[in-house]
């Protein structure tokens, strides 16, 4: 009974995970892609996300409203974007600049003095803003509307469809 009972304390020390070491606990970078999704990627079943340009219109319907984001190419290979997203019929949040990618990142930076900047999730087929934005991003809101956790599915993928792309008074998302 003693031997049984020491080999298994032995197993189970011996399915313990090592603990981290300093070097490997302090590494942070992007989760590697797995073999699986490696090879869906490879052979055509999934699209890279890293190769999908953010060019085109975001766009989201829902009982508040409706939720748009455009992404035009710029000047020098630069990206410009407009957005608006709506709480109902008096609070919106709306707002024009520059985008850059980095990564599955989209860097919004907003025209305007407060130097808002919001670093959003991009998949290839949505944009998702974080659940807490700086607080120089309160501007571009009405009343107690937050850019928070706004996300905008992709609908289209070029330029052309997200030129024409409307706000809720009729103007331009995304002026060329």
């Amino acid at each position: 009974m003693r031997r049984t009972g020491l080999a298994l304390c032995l197993m189970l020390a011996a399915c313990e995970p090592a603990p981290a070491s300093r070097d490997t606990a302090q590494e942070v970078g992007p989760l590697p892609v797995s073999g699986l999704e490696r090879a869906a990627i490879e052979s055509g079943v999934i699209t890279d996300a890293a190769k999908i340009s953010p060019v085109g219109l975001f766009q989201r319907r829902h009982e508040a409203g409706r939720d748009a984001l455009c992404v035009i190419p710029g000047a020098k290979g630069t990206l410009r974007f407009g957005l608006e997203a709506n709480f109902g019929e008096e609070l919106a949040c709306r707002g024009q600049g520059s985008a850059r990618r980095a990564g599955d990142k989209l860097i919004l930076r907003f025209a305007g003095g407060d130097r808002c900047i919001i670093v959003a999730q991009y998949d290839g087929d949505q944009v998702a803003l974080p659940g807490v934005v700086d607080m120089a991003c309160a501007r571009l809101c009405d009343g107690r509307g937050t850019l928070e956790g706004v996300s905008f599915p992709r609908i289209a993928g070029d330029a052309a469809t997200a030129l024409r792309a409307r706000g809720r008074g009729g103007g331009l998302l995304c002026k060329s």
